[in-house]
């Protein structure tokens, strides 16, 4: 923005007109985690952060201010490294800080926030019209080629799930290939609390961009479950593969 001539560059002028300068976790697109070392998108990992009083507790939408640790473990590792202490030392060092409170059920709290963390996600994507529910309508969807990323409850029956996943094949034209949908860490009464809805057994997104929202949230839950990996590369249509890969990047 142009100062008019003999108009002073006042602060609030000054501060407008110069580029917000990124804060040093934004700058960097990976991250390495305190526990294993290794490092990897900041989209796979969860981030711990830590409150006024010394409290660790999981920041998992990475939206805590201050300084953040960043673990990309399973919930039996995360659980280890707690009893024997290597999460507080390794803590202590990312912090700078050894008056941190660790609380016991930290691996719980994790998983409880990335549950909630993908219910919220598949909310929203209702609201906005992504989410397609209803066995028969899901189907219809499915073959017509229109479903990006197919979810079955925990509890599902396999018969069900079988002839939704066979819908989708044929709809993504991609018979015989085993593409089939990602079975959920969750039970239809958890997702019928979720989404308000009764009986929500299986879930359709009919959206590339919301399947790469829910896909990144859910293999996140997935991989400190221990469960298996969501849309992989043989799982998905390439279509929402490529959104799936867009949203790591």
């Amino acid at each position: 923005m142009r100062t008019p001539p003999n108009e002073r560059l006042t602060p609030d002028i000054a501060e407008a007109s110069r580029p917000r300068r990124a804060e040093p976790e934004e700058r960097c697109p990976e991250r390495r985690c305190i526990l294993s070392g290794e490092t990897g998108p900041r989209e796979g990992l969860i981030r711990l952060a830590v409150s006024p009083d010394g409290l660790v507790l999981p920041d998992v939408q990475a939206k805590a201010p201050g300084r953040g640790a960043w673990i990309g473990v399973s919930r039996g590792e995360l659980t280890e490294a707690l009893a024997k202490g290597r999460l507080k030392g390794a803590l202590s060092r990312a912090f700078k800080t050894g008056a941190l409170e660790i609380p016991a059920d930290l691996p719980e709290k994790v998983e409880d926030a990335l549950r909630k963390a993908l219910l919220d996600r598949l909310g929203l994507e209702m609201r906005t019209g992504a989410l397609i529910l209803g066995t028969h309508r899901i189907a219809e969807t499915a073959r017509g080629g229109a479903v990006s990323l197919l979810l079955h409850a925990s509890d599902a029956s396999e018969d069900g799930s079988r002839k939704l996943d066979q819908a989708w094949r044929v709809g993504s034209d991609r018979e015989g290939s085993g593409l089939r949908g990602t079975v959920l860490p969750l039970d239809r009464a958890a997702l019928s609390v979720a989404l308000g809805r009764l009986n929500v057994v299986h879930l359709g997104l009919a959206d590339d961009g919301a399947a790469g929202r829910v896909s990144g949230l859910l293999q996140r839950l997935l991989h400190f479950t221990g469960g298996s990996q969501a849309a992989s590369t043989d799982d998905v249509p390439a279509s929402a593969e490529r959104r799936i890969d867009d949203t790591n990047t």
